[in-house]
């Protein structure tokens, strides 16, 4: 039994986590469970606008898993997360176990902070790159 650690990328109906958080939430570590798997992280990454529709769908939610199981039982798995209705999605990738522990770790701690914006060229104290292009006056 080849035991790998996975992450899974879970597009979820927003609407049906809005009305029922806990039940929906609930069901991706059932899930990996019931697949033979052990759940090391399951958590919420973000709401945002799909790029197309999926199902009807022009809004979902992403949820972050990393898990344990027989990559036997993968396949079987996909295929439970097709039949969800509350499920849009889903993208599995096998986890260099070298890097596992350093993944697991980042998803604990949850979002990073914000970055601050970086700052805009300004040309104010110098020449302006597009006056360089301009033909001097003769």
């Amino acid at each position: 039994m080849a035991v790998n650690v996975y992450e899974g990328m879970f597009i979820l109906d927003s609407n049906r986590l809005g009305r029922e958080p806990q039940a929906v939430s609930g069901q991706i570590p059932k899930m990996i469970e019931e697949a033979g798997g052990e759940v090391l992280v399951s958590r919420l990454w973000e709401e945002r606008r799909l790029a197309f529709p999926i199902q009807g769908h022009r809004k979902g939610t992403y949820w972050l898993a990393y898990f344990k199981v027989d990559g036997k039982k993968i396949t079987g798995l996909e295929r439970t997360c097709q039949l969800s209705e509350t499920i849009l999605r889903v993208l599995f990738l096998k986890i260099d176990p070298r890097i596992a522990d350093t993944l697991v770790q980042h998803a604990l701690a949850g979002p990073t902070a914000k970055r601050e914006p970086e700052s805009e060229t300004s040309f104010d104290d110098e020449e302006s790159p597009a006056s360089e292009l301009e033909p001097a006056a003769e």
